[in-house]
């Protein structure tokens, strides 16, 4: 026995010397991973929150362990008799190697100090053993014609993705580092003096409730069709642009490599140019089918050029006019435009029109998926994203003159009213034909803004005014956003300029 060991080990050597790939693997670290649990009582409580029975290379290191968790489950100690009986139970105990093997594994450690740097070791050969899985599979595949690239693109980031949520887990905080977080938290808005603690929207009467758009929050805005929801959603980016290029400035007062956050805008409906012109007919106040067919005047062009190009142009907005972009696309985008361009916003028009990264699935179920996949990238990238959505004809079904927009409206809407930290629905009376209200006044250009659903504060409806021929919101007091002029970094170029850089943005 001993000379078959000592042949086995030579050729084990030699296979090492003459340069042979192996996976990766930590064996000796694995038997003291699992000799440390059947000796002390706590150490499995901290291998389990690391490793699970495929973290283990060798099969008989993976029988054990998953004998160990079904002791655990059933509130049994954990211990070299009981893990000996529950493999025998399983019919298991010879193919590891008998109580023998057990024996061997309890001696090999003499306490469970070191046990979480082991376990995270065993971990990491795991991760490193399914990358060189998932990669090879998706070398065989590419060789492959009869290959979907885009279905291999989206299989891979599954995979991917999933190994990520899988092993990289966030650990708990005391509730006294929580506590000393929100008390500095609440001091430091304390010391600026101000409601707001978001990004504003500069309409007064929305801010106040919603106190800016809030990081890692998901927010849905929804309307019927021509109602205005993408001229509302510019009216956004643009205030957001006017904020972060302003709130650079004092930035650069107390560390001059400050950079400057940005807003990303992706358009699904709309082409860059369209969207450019909506935002220069808001920014000038010249009508947009003017803008749009080149009919203006000479005084016009003048306003055009210096507020378009020393305003709108200088401004941190980057536009994405991608058609038919899926949510897996979107997620590379925006991580991309986090780490080159430090997004702080992010607004995508409109949901109804993605596609999800899973194929053979229903048009709820895909939608659902998108939903929580961009609450997902908001905790991830910690910023708000703004999600324009479409609403059901169940709002023109309904009979009477209220046609005010409720959360069972949202079309395809299962699981987006619950992913949503805020659902905003706007509503245009004049869009019914109701021309004049109760008291006989206008109602022409009254816009409500309702927010339907306020996860972290009120609810409530607010009313503006919008003209939709120059694509602009005001306050009912007649305040637009706060024309903001950016003179800070030179580096930043014209949106209508870098926009359309793809390759230099996205």
């Amino acid at each position: 026995m001993e000379k078959n060991t000592r042949k086995n080990y030579k050729q084990e050597v030699r296979i090492v010397e003459i340069g042979a790939k192996i996976p990766p693997q930590a064996t000796d670290l694995e038997c003291a991973v699992l000799g440390a649990i059947m000796l002390e009582r706590d150490a499995f409580d901290k291998a389990v929150e690391i490793v699970k029975a495929e973290s283990f290379y060798t099969d008989a290191h993976k029988k054990i362990f998953q004998a160990m968790v079904s002791l655990s489950v059933k509130n049994n100690p954990i211990d070299i008799m009981t893990v000996a009986q529950e493999l025998i139970s399983k019919n298991e105990l010879e193919s590891i190697g008998g109580a023998i093997y057990l024996t061997q594994l309890t001696n090999s450690v003499v306490s469970s100090a070191n046990i979480e740097a082991h376990c995270r070791k065993v971990a990491e050969k795991f991760i490193q053993r399914e990358l060189i899985r998932i990669s090879s599979t998706i070398i065989g595949d590419a060789y492959e014609n009869e290959t979907d690239v885009f279905d291999l693109l989206d299989t891979t980031d599954g995979q991917i993705t999933e190994l990520i949520s899988s092993n990289v887990k966030k650990n708990y905080i005391p509730i006294e580092d929580g506590v000393m977080q929100s008390i500095e938290r609440i001091i430091r808005l304390k010391a600026i003096d101000s409601h707001m603690t978001g990004i504003p929207s500069n309409f007064t009467n929305i801010d106040k409730v919603t106190h800016g758009w809030q990081d890692t929050d998901l927010i849905i805005l929804a309307a019927r069709p021509a109602v205005g929801k993408t001229a509302f959603a510019l009216n956004l980016a643009r205030s957001a642009g006017g904020h972060f290029a302003e709130q650079h400035k004092e930035d650069l007062r107390n560390n001059k490599n400050a950079k400057v956050k940005s807003v990303g805008f992706f358009s699904l409906e709309m082409s860059t140019g369209q969207l450019v012109n909506r935002m220069i007919a808001a920014e000038t106040e010249i009508f947009l089918d003017k803008i749009s067919n080149g009919r203006i005047s000479d005084d016009e062009e003048k306003i055009l050029r210096k507020k378009s190009i020393d305003v709108l142009g200088k401004l941190p907005i980057y536009i994405d006019d991608t058609a038919g972009l899926n949510i897996m696309e979107l997620r590379a985008k925006c991580r991309r435009l986090k780490s080159k361009h430090n997004v702080g916003m992010i607004i995508v028009d409109y949901l109804q029109l993605m596609s999800g990264s899973e194929r053979n699935s229903n048009r709820e179920q895909e939608i659902s998926k998108i939903s929580r996949d961009l609450k997902g990238l908001a905790k991830e990238l910690r910023i708000p994203i703004i999600a324009l959505s479409q609403l059901s004809r169940d709002v023109e079904k309904r009979k009477g003159e209220i046609k005010m927009p409720q959360l069972s409206d949202l079309r395809e809407s299962g699981a987006i009213e619950q992913d949503a930290d805020m659902v905003i629905f706007l509503y245009r009376p004049e869009y019914y034909d109701l021309n004049n209200d109760e008291m006989g006044e206008s109602t022409k250009g009254e816009t409500h803004v309702r927010i339907a659903k306020h996860r972290n504060g009120s609810l409530d409806t607010i009313k503006l005014r919008a003209d939709l021929s120059i694509q602009k919101f005001y306050d009912l007091d007649g305040n637009g956003y706060v024309s903001n002029t950016f003179t800070g970094s030179s580096k930043w170029k014209p949106i209508s300029t870098a926009i359309t850089e793809d390759n230099e943005l996205f």
